[in-house]
């Protein structure tokens, strides 16, 4: 087993160590990540450029969430340059879906909902908006999206594992 893989192998112990001691957040701060109050967070989102990221209030980012902070390809087109940066912020009150991308320099303001599998690459300025697709456009708003939701909504909040079965099982589920 060579040196390089042995360090490997201690840096995903350190990682999966750090992150069951004191959790996702506590981790992506120390990387550099600002990150409001009451923001969930189940991706490392972290990059080389962590400083570059700004998560705001109530935030929740789900699984496999890429956030990507530079771009090198532009050595390919421009000579004696290597990269270009960007800043990714996210304002209060956002959800990410799995599986997302957000590119350098994207801005998400405050009740942004962004769909699963989207790739955003350009920032939106109204708020309330629901983006999605590959490249992510605006393709709905939260209001309209709550109430078509509402019959199929449960609170989940204080439930047993057992109680939370039973309740999934009597839930009105969304057929599409």
């Amino acid at each position: 087993m060579g040196f390089y893989m042995i360090i490997r192998m201690f840096k995903k112990l350190y990682y999966f160590l750090y992150l069951k001691i004191f959790g996702m957040n506590k981790y992506l701060k120390k990387k550099g990540v600002k990150i409001g109050e009451n923001s969930y967070i189940y991706s490392d989102i972290s990059t080389l450029e962590s400083f570059l990221i700004t998560i705001g209030n109530n935030v929740t980012i789900s699984n496999d969430i890429q956030f990507i902070t530079h771009d090198n390809s532009v050595c390919k087109v421009l000579d004696d340059v290597t990269d270009v940066f960007g800043e990714i912020k996210i304002g209060d009150n956002c959800f990410i879906g799995a599986r997302s991308i957000i590119l350098y320099g994207v801005t998400l303001p405050n009740n942004t909902i962004v769909a699963a599998g989207s790739v955003v690459t350009k920032s939106i300025t109204e708020e309330g908006k629901i983006i999605g697709g590959v490249p992510a456009k605006v393709i709905g708003d939260v209001n309209s999206f709550a109430e078509k939701m509402k019959p199929y909504a449960i609170n989940l909040d204080g439930l047993s594992k057992k109680q939370k079965q039973i309740a999934k099982k009597q839930a009105n589920m969304v057929k599409k």
